[in-house]
């Protein structure tokens, strides 16, 4: 059995491996990368296999770091089938059409200054309708219910806890008359997650691919960052502020509206109930809307405090004030009404969607408060303004960064060092080697330290495109297949948002010069500057 990491490998996002076994080829996930401009561009390189060659596509769950890139799959010819949970699978068809809307307008933006540079325009990486048509290919597979691919190869998928639908995926490949068991744990959720259940316990594993996200930190204690969360939100508002909280709109939203639904309620903190009976929630996002319908016909997903609140006809992500737009004019209007309320909107990591409209319109105001609730990946705007960047540009605007930013982590979708470590520890056969996936090198580092001091399993933290061979060590690299002629952008258009980049460090250092800030911090930026330069060395020495 061979495994070849081809995303998400020392990164965070792009989640897609592929395993050749028992004269199969098949892919676990298939997900767009996100975060800086060097990170996307892979997005428009040539899949590293022939498209045909892949027999089918197992699906963790429905993010579309996991997911994206299934419509591309689809265009260049793949007919296989994906198999995914009955919930994925429903989430997947309103955010893959989602995501090829986005394709669709990112390009109309490259090539009007491709057109104005006198080059040719490019397609999209796919359509809406791509996305669509991708959608024919699901096949939908219960929690614990077996898959035999073959006599040989078989599957199965048990609940990852991370979101809505989301599995760990359990394979048993024989070859050679020897059975092994390879583990892959997707993304595995934090435990007591509102509505979702904790990620279910492995019995064995021979081999073992685990993410990452948060291995080299702990999460705070939940009850006092519940806490933490309904404190900001009414201090904001008696200010006559807004709450802003950018946050994914699949999963993470529908937790915090259970979360906000047990204030409104009285559930918990029964001294804040009056004060927010009138206080509007307004999840501005579309995409937000459809999936919160999903999640409210997949009940069956839900954990017993959750199924709770059902049985006593009370839908736990449902409350009086909660409103949804649909229209940009709703949107829009949300920016000119001065009435102090919660906003909930896409896309988490600040990057695209409505949250920059208002990120514009309120990161200025020191009476507002920018919550965020999730991961932000490196070179992200999100991930900027938890650095403390004190101007940024948004929509080609310089805008002062006034507003409290808070970052509550305890409402993350994703196990700590703690847990996942604990996670590894129940598995009653452990596995032979650890394959590291889905984090930052250096948090990956420190987890794989934790690992094999603590419990003596070899910790491995494979590099992209970096195949391993079951049994035998393998460190030779295949070689991406990058045609030029499918990128969506070349290298000038890299070179063009790395000067936005310049030129934002530009504007920062300017308002530092006038707060008469430390030569320690100039120094910072200063090398940060460096690492640019060198970046641009790297580009233009490909060129």
């Amino acid at each position: 059995m061979r495994i070849t990491f081809l995303g998400a490998a020392k990164g965070v996002t792009g989640s897609c491996h592929m395993i050749e076994a028992c004269g199969k080829t098949f892919l676990i996930d298939c997900g767009l990368f996100q975060g800086t401009m060097e990170e996307q561009m892979k997005n428009y390189d040539s899949f590293d296999f022939n498209v045909q060659d892949i027999d089918f596509v197992i699906l963790s769950h429905a993010h579309i770091d996991h997911s994206g890139k299934i419509p591309k799959l689809y265009k260049e010819g793949y007919r296989g089938k994906v198999y995914a949970t009955r919930a994925t699978e429903e989430l997947c068809s309103v955010m893959l059409p989602d995501s090829g809307h986005i394709q669709e307008k990112e390009i109309e933006w490259v090539n009007r200054k491709r057109l104005r540079a006198g080059k040719k325009v490019l397609p999209p990486m796919y359509t809406v309708q791509d996305a669509i048509d991708s959608c024919s290919l699901f096949e939908t597979v219960d929690y614990g219910q077996y898959v035999v691919v073959t006599d040989n190869l078989m599957f199965r998928l048990i609940d990852a806890g991370h979101m809505l639908g989301s599995a760990i995926i359990e394979i048993w490949v024989t070859e050679e008359g020897k059975t092994e068991k390879l583990v892959y744990s997707g993304d595995l959720g934090n435990i007591e997650n509102p509505i979702i259940c904790d990620p279910a316990p492995v019995d064995e594993a021979d081999y073992l691919i685990m993410e990452s996200t948060y291995g080299d930190r702990l999460h705070p204690d939940v009850q006092d960052e519940s806490v933490k969360f309904i404190e900001t939100i009414v201090n904001t508002i008696k200010a006559g502020g807004n709450v802003i909280i950018p946050s994914f709109a699949v999963g993470r939203t529908q937790e915090l509206l259970f979360r906000l639904n047990q204030y409104v309620e009285g559930v918990k903190g029964p001294e804040y109930k009056e004060f927010l009976k009138n206080i509007p929630v307004v999840v501005d996002s579309p995409l937000a809307k459809n999936a919160t319908e999903i999640f409210r016909d997949n009940f069956e997903c839900y954990n017993e405090n959750a199924l709770g609140y059902l049985l006593n006809g009370d839908n736990p992500i449902d409350f009086r004030t909660l409103e949804f737009t649909s229209s940009a004019a709703e949107s829009q209007a949300l920016n000119t009404d001065m009435t102090p309320k919660i906003i909930i909107s896409a896309s988490g990591m600040c990057e695209a969607g409505r949250i920059k409209h208002h990120l514009k319109h309120n990161l200025w105001r020191p009476e507002c408060t920018v919550l965020f609730v999730g991961y932000q990946a490196v070179g992200t705007l999100g991930r900027r303004l938890l650095e403390g960047e004190k101007v940024v540009k948004i929509f080609s605007e310089e805008i002062g960064v006034n507003a409290n930013i808070v970052h509550l982590n305890a409402f993350s979708g994703h196990a700590d060092q703690a847990k996942l470590v604990k996670w590894v520890q129940d598995i009653q056969k452990k596995p032979k080697k650890i394959f590291l996936v889905h984090g930052e090198e250096e948090v990956q580092n420190v987890l794989a330290s934790v690992l094999e001091s603590g419990l003596g399993i070899e910790t491995i933290m494979p590099s992209r495109s970096q195949s391993y061979v079951i049994g035998k060590y393998d460190t030779s690299k295949r070689p991406g297949l990058v045609n030029s002629s499918n990128l969506k952008l070349d290298l000038y258009e890299q070179l063009t948002y790395l000067k936005k980049d310049f030129e934002s460090m530009l504007t920062n250092v300017k308002y530092d010069i006038k707060s008469n800030v430390s030569s320690d911090e100039l120094l910072e930026i200063s090398g940060e500057v460096e690492k640019l330069r060198e970046h641009i060395g790297r580009i233009r020495n490909k060129a």
